[in-house]
């Protein structure tokens, strides 16, 4: 039978490649860097732990499940999985479009590409389909990549209209899901090719690793992976899987929780003068509000908030006692950062307002905290 995927999360185990014959709830860290081939006489054969490991194999079984794909690799951090995608996918001259409000490491990894390998980028507002079309038909584009909910601007893209663009243009279809997770969308069924997302955040969910994930529809497209990481040694270690498999059972209550105090927080902020616009899917403020409720089951802890000037949220960052100016998102512990200053550094500032990022905008990921301490700590940093 067909299994939700909140049980599927909480039965690791059962995706093992073999039984563990103690029964226990956990399968064994099989830490090591490589295995004897005459102790083996299974049907899959284990040699070197960068190319296999039965740990990892067991959440890239999980993650294949849960995404409805093919197959998946574990790589050892977020951005791996984006460059795992690239390196599948693209060659020299390639072009691929990109929503330009992109994670600012995806951003700086295309440089990279174009750079090195004459990559061209194209750039578009995904949701501007008249203009996304004309890319795609007078330029052979080979990967169409975007997030939805964006990081950090948080518009949501509807992901089966770009699906259908790409595939009637003869383009792969990518989707990071790293801020909704699989537990909120599921970016194959919409119609992609790849779902690829950071586990190091809402998935692992303790924010003491760093890691990702990619899963491909098809076999063809799994092969690939599995080969080119294999080739770069972009697969994950044993210690860093079974660190994300403590945190994966809670997920979706974890994303509960974080949903309802973002929420809150939110609609106190749009209630304040100080603030001239607040980027949350869940607010009916918000462009693409119904498509959130259609595409998504939950909504993540993370928005945008732009102070009505650059000085207060400047104040407002060094002043906070219980959000930490930090990196990343989905952790217990709420941050709030100026993407212009950290995240998105990479942007030029011409770049973040095409997005509609300003110096003053600070991007909030509401934690499991008290939400009632969480605006008294608002209250106090903006005094």
């Amino acid at each position: 039978m067909k299994k939700h995927v909140e049980t599927s999360l909480s039965h690791i185990a059962k995706f093992a490649p073999f039984a563990e014959k103690t029964g226990a709830s956990h399968f064994p860290i099989y830490n090591t860097g490589t295995f004897d081939l005459k102790k083996q006489d299974g049907d899959k054969i284990y040699d070197y732990t960068r190319s296999d490991n039965p740990t990892r194999e067991m959440l890239e079984n999980l993650f294949t499940e849960v995404e409805g794909g093919a197959g998946c690799v574990c790589t050892h951090t977020g951005i791996a999985s984006v460059a795992l995608l690239f390196e599948t996918v693209l060659k020299a001259n390639s072009h691929i479009l990109v929503e330009a409000d992109c994670y600012g490491g995806t951003f700086r990894l295309l440089k990279v590409f174009k750079e090195k390998y004459n990559v061209t980028v194209h750039f578009a507002n995904f949701l501007e389909f008249d203009a996304m079309e004309e890319i795609l038909k007078n330029n052979p584009i080979d990967l169409v990549l975007c997030e939805s909910p964006t990081n950090p601007g948080l518009k949501i893209i509807d992901l089966k209209k770009v699906a259908t663009l790409a595939h009637d243009n003869d383009a792969l279809f990518a989707v990071d899901n790293s801020l909704a997770t699989f537990i909120s969308q599921r970016p194959l069924e919409l119609g992609a090719d790849f779902s690829l997302f950071s586990t190091t955040k809402y998935i692992s969910g303790h924010g003491a690793v760093v890691a990702g994930a990619i899963v491909a529809k098809t076999k063809e497209l799994s092969d690939e992976i599995h080969y080119y990481a294999n080739a770069g040694g972009r697969s994950q270690n044993p210690m860093d899987v079974y660190l994300i498999t403590l945190g994966i059972p809670t997920l979706k209550v974890r994303m509960k929780e974080h949903e309802k105090n973002s929420i809150i927080i939110a609609k106190y902020l749009e209630e304040q003068d100080y603030i001239v616009k607040v980027s949350h899917p869940s607010l009916e403020s918000h462009p693409q509000h119904e498509l959130a409720k259609e595409q998504m089951d939950y909504i993540p802890g993370l928005f945008c908030v732009d102070f009505n000037s650059v000085e207060l949220a400047e104040q407002f960052i060094e002043n906070t006692k219980i959000f930490g100016e930090k990196c990343s998102f989905g952790s217990p512990d709420s941050r709030v950062e100026i993407p212009a200053k950290i995240s998105h550094a990479s942007f030029s500032k011409e770049e973040l307002a095409a997005i509609g990022i300003a110096d003053s905008t600070v991007r909030f990921s509401i934690g499991l905290e008290n939400v009632e301490d969480l605006i008294e700590d608002i209250e106090q940093a903006v005094k």
